[in-house]
């Protein structure tokens, strides 16, 4: 006797069976059917997978809960009627498609243009495999009032996605995301689909907007006389098998940098990431070839980006020559000093300016902000709230950069997402201009450190999959809600942030007060009164729920630099002991 589920699931795969789908697909629901392991069958049908606030993110394969043509279509049909309601006055409805080096990538993208312009939208399809900043730069450019990138970002190769974005070129924020999210669950057969494509609606753009976006990344430069006595520093780049393998190196030569190096095996464009498991820029392995390229070749810098374009990751060589590798907090951190200090030295501050980092992102951000006078904005994890951010403040304000702890930076504002392509450039040129100054870019972190303090930060993930798995992370979220902590690693919580509630309670004062946010989410912080800083929130991509852990320190002099590591790692550990997490 089977159980209820799988009664459920065998009734789903059937319509999929029985229903207008291609016949490979069908061959392979039929397959599934008659397995006596239903595990592929329940994991493939036992929900839809969800279209969120930023789109679709699963593993490929036939099923509801795939990315596949038809859970994509469905996204895409339910994005059209919304647009067709909400700028149905228009003449011409427009939008932009790209898509990563993934598998099905091209498949999906190009299906996506034939549904648009089935609906009588007119379709911008990027030729080849493009980075995700340049899709938001062409919404702008192009003056369309919606854009989708086809990717998974830096997940696994198993995984593809569906992003979508507003006419600002930013991921869709309410309302419009949930009345989106209402128009796809609206789609209730294949049927509803308009598959067949209109050719005349569709136009493939390629290098001349390349052209335009790399023209602007130019306009963000500096310190340009750094990089002409510099031009020849050895830069090694890699695109991890993704869409930045020609843009990035033609960035860095627009900017003026002759010595840009390979890494030949990652400059092979592959869904399969044949030389990592995950290419992300965030794990260590994932830059193994790159720093072994900077080793024999001595670099001065070694940077990666990760499929779609929008992250980076780079190495540097500490005092000893060897290489090292920056996390997302010091590379934010490099950036928004950088930024400031060449503002200030050229003369352009003159108080309306304002950086933005998210809620998990190192607090040294603010504390540089507030020592050149400068606003500041936390938001939530995530680039379109940077974005929204930059939007609220339009003519009012002036954004010079903003960033997060996962390896994401935006120095401008003509994209509205995270930039690998702008961010390799600068960087290239921070190096350019440390080493005009007689120092590396190791030294620069160290003296950001004696400036403003010292700061270390480690993130956790803990993967929970699945049914039990989802249900164990809001039970981990409860726990803490309904018994806070009230002391971590020996120092008394002082402050409680919960954006679900959006309540700050003070607890050393005995108060609680509102907190001013655009919305509530699930997201948990402790502050604890040596400095720590703790946040806790699920991932809202991944079967994970994160801990986000930052310790402050002292650093009064470079030689201590090792020391300060060493008492911050043990301060880390003592609060993961504290936490559980060990």
């Amino acid at each position: 006797m089977e159980d209820k589920l799988v009664l459920e699931v065998r009734a789903k795969a059937q319509r999929w069976l029985d229903g207008n789908y291609d016949e490979e697909t069908k061959k392979q629901v039929k397959a599934m059917l008659d397995n006596n392991d239903t595990t592929d069958l329940i994991e493939s049908f036992y929900k839809d997978l969800e279209f969120g606030t930023g789109g679709l993110r699963g593993i490929m394969g036939v099923g509801t809960n795939r990315m596949n043509i038809y859970t994509m279509g469905a996204a895409t049909q339910g994005l059209a009627n919304y647009l067709i309601k909400e700028f149905g006055k228009n003449s011409s409805i427009k939008v932009v498609l790209g898509h990563d080096c993934r598998n099905n990538s091209r498949l999906f993208a190009e299906t996506a243009a034939n549904i648009f312009s089935a609906n009588g939208i007119k379709v911008y399809l990027f030729e080849d495999l493009r980075p995700t900043p340049e899709v938001s730069f062409a919404i702008r450019h192009l003056g369309c009032q919606s854009g989708v990138m086809l990717t998974a970002s830096h997940n696994p190769k198993e995984y593809n996605g569906y992003k979508a974005y507003w006419n600002d070129g930013a991921q869709v924020l309410a309302p419009h995301d949930t009345n989106i999210i209402r128009e796809v669950n609206a789609i209730k057969s294949v049927d509803d689909i308009k598959f067949k494509g209109n050719p005349a609606l569709i136009e493939i753009i390629g290098k001349e907007i390349d052209d335009i976006y790399l023209n602007k990344i130019n306009t963000i430069s500096l310190s340009p006389d750094s990089i002409k006595r510099n031009s020849d520093m050895k830069i090694v780049y890699t695109p991890i098998h993704g869409t930045t393998v020609r843009l990035v190196p033609a960035a860095l030569k627009a900017y003026g940098f002759t010595n840009i190096i390979n890494v030949p095996e990652q400059d092979v464009v592959s869904g399969d990431f044949p030389t990592v498991y995950s290419p992300n820029p965030e794990e260590p392995a994932a830059l193994k070839m790159a720093v072994e390229k900077g080793e024999e070749v001595d670099a001065d810098l070694v940077m990666a980006s990760d499929p779609d374009g929008d992250r980076l990751g780079i190495a540097v060589k500490d005092n000893t020559g060897k290489f090292v590798l920056v996390n997302g907090n010091q590379t934010a951190l490099l950036f928004t000093y950088y930024i400031i200090r060449r503002w200030k030295e050229l003369g352009k501050l003159n108080g309306k300016q304002y950086v933005v980092k998210t809620i998990v992102t190192t607090e040294l951000i603010v504390d540089i902000a507030k020592k050149f006078k400068l606003h500041y904005f936390d938001c939530y994890t995530g680039f379109k709230w940077i974005a929204a951010i930059i939007r609220e403040n339009e003519g009012k304000l002036q954004y010079i950069g903003g960033g997060e702890e996962s390896y994401g930076y935006l120095a401008q504002d003509f994209v509205r997402d995270k930039d690998a392509v702008s961010a390799c450039t600068l960087m290239a040129e921070i190096a350019a201009w440390a080493k005009d100054n007689g120092k590396s870019l190791f030294e620069l972190i160290q003296d950001i450190y004696l400036e403003f303090g010292f700061s270390k930060e480690k993130g956790i993930s803990i993967v929970k999959k699945g049914k039990s798995g989802a249900e164990e992370i809001k039970k981990i979220m409860s726990n803490l809600r309904s018994k806070p902590p009230k002391e971590i690693a020996g120092s008394q919580v002082i402050v409680i942030k919960d954006y679900d509630t959006l309540r700050l309670i003070d607890v050393s004062a005995g108060t609680t007060n509102a907190m001013e946010m655009p919305e509530t989410s699930n997201v948990l912080q402790f502050f604890t009164a040596d400095g720590t800083k703790i946040s806790v929130r699920p991932s809202g991509t991944e079967p994970k729920i994160k801990f986000y852990i930052e310790v402050r320190g002292e650093l009064k002099n470079r030689k201590d630099y090792e020391k300060a590591n060493q008492v911050a790692d043990e301060k880390i550990k003592a609060v993961m002991a504290s936490l559980k997490l060990d």
